[in-house]
């Protein structure tokens, strides 16, 4: 049925944040994340839980060439593929980064590369390491019944870093919880700005600048937690997508239907990685994924659509199933 020209359009109001896969408790955190996979995918979880210590004595890649190329067809439910996708993007990042800058490698062995793309398209998620991998999917409680705080909190993956790198990632975990209230607030303010509500708007605005305000004190203990010189010197590199003079990336197999034959929908070239022709047969086609230098919170995305004074809900469901949940894209993006 045609739709007349003077249909109206949907209410944008209530909105629900379940519709984007936003938690009312969690916000964008992934709430309570699964810890370990179930037992057909021991091998990625073996190679995961020892990430640091293979790194460190440059065994990793060898870990990585006698591992069997799993289907992640078994994997059940957004739980089980948020963790391979974790699990997978650290491996390839330390696989990557092992010998440092100056050993990097060109080709991904089809047995990580081609699992890595498969549950990346499950999930709307690109092919690398991304905040929504780093914090939101890797934490786990102490003590299941405890606290969402430091002292009951550890990660589910680390790299090499220690406690540097366990408190940089806990941290900006403790940044995304105090956004919560912010994110409840935004979809109020919004209700209240439609229907002319100037005590509920004036209610909604200053939890959200509560939540700012709790976020800065939260990012303000990285001082506690994290070593400058440890950061800059072990932790930085692991999550570069290149380092500034690199141009080519890494190689490995993708689908052609991923790059498509339209330049303009080509990923900007810093920084690029390209995955391709070296371990990929006839059939597949070069694919670029890009990585950003710095990582985005979600939750910022979101203040600034809030600042701009609307949300198009039908639009936003449909970006968050393919990857950032709400008003934003993360760090990375394919291009598309």
């Amino acid at each position: 049925m045609e739709g007349s020209a003077d249909t109206e359009e949907p209410p944008l109001l209530p909105l629900a944040l379940s519709r984007f896969h936003i938690s009312e408790e969690f916000g964008f955190l992934l709430p309570d994340p699964l810890t370990e996979l179930p037992a057909p995918y021991r091998p990625w979880m073996d190679i995961a839980h020892e990430l640091p210590q293979l790194i460190t004595s440059h065994q990793l890649r060898s870990r990585v060439h006698q591992m069997p190329q799993l289907s992640p067809q078994q994997l059940r439910g957004r739980q089980e593929l948020h963790l391979a996708h974790l699990v997978l993007s650290f491996i390839t990042m330390g696989y990557v980064w092992q010998e440092g800058e100056e050993g990097t490698v060109q080709v991904l062995p089809r047995n990580l590369a081609v699992p890595f793309w498969e549950v990346s398209q499950a999930l709307g998620l690109p092919p690398i390491l991304s905040h929504a991998d780093f914090v939101l999917a890797n934490w786990r409680r102490k003590d299941p019944n405890g606290p969402l705080e430091m002292e009951n909190l550890d990660t589910i993956i680390t790299l090499p870093g220690g406690e540097s790198l366990r408190g940089f990632i806990l941290v900006t975990l403790l940044v995304e919880k105090a956004a919560v209230p912010g994110i409840k607030a935004i979809p109020q303010a919004l209700g209240a700005t439609l229907q002319g509500d100037e005590e509920s708007l004036h209610r909604a605005l200053e939890e959200l600048a509560g939540a700012i305000e709790a976020m800065r004190e939260a990012l303000r203990r990285m001082h506690d937690y994290v070593d400058p010189e440890v950061f800059y010197s072990v932790i930085r590199i692991f999550l570069s997508g290149r380092l500034p003079a690199q141009d080519e990336g890494v190689h490995a197999p993708g689908p052609p239907s991923l790059r498509g034959t339209d330049p303009r929908r080509a990923v900007p070239a810093a920084p690029r990685a390209l995955l391709g022709e070296h371990a990929a047969p006839q059939r597949l086609q070069p694919l670029r994924v890009g990585a950003g230098r710095a990582q985005v919170l979600p939750h910022h995305h979101c203040h600034q659509v809030h600042r701009c004074g609307s949300l198009q809900s039908q639009g936003q469901a449909g970006r968050a199933e393919r990857g950032w949940p709400c008003c934003g894209k993360g760090a990375v993006s394919t291009g598309g």
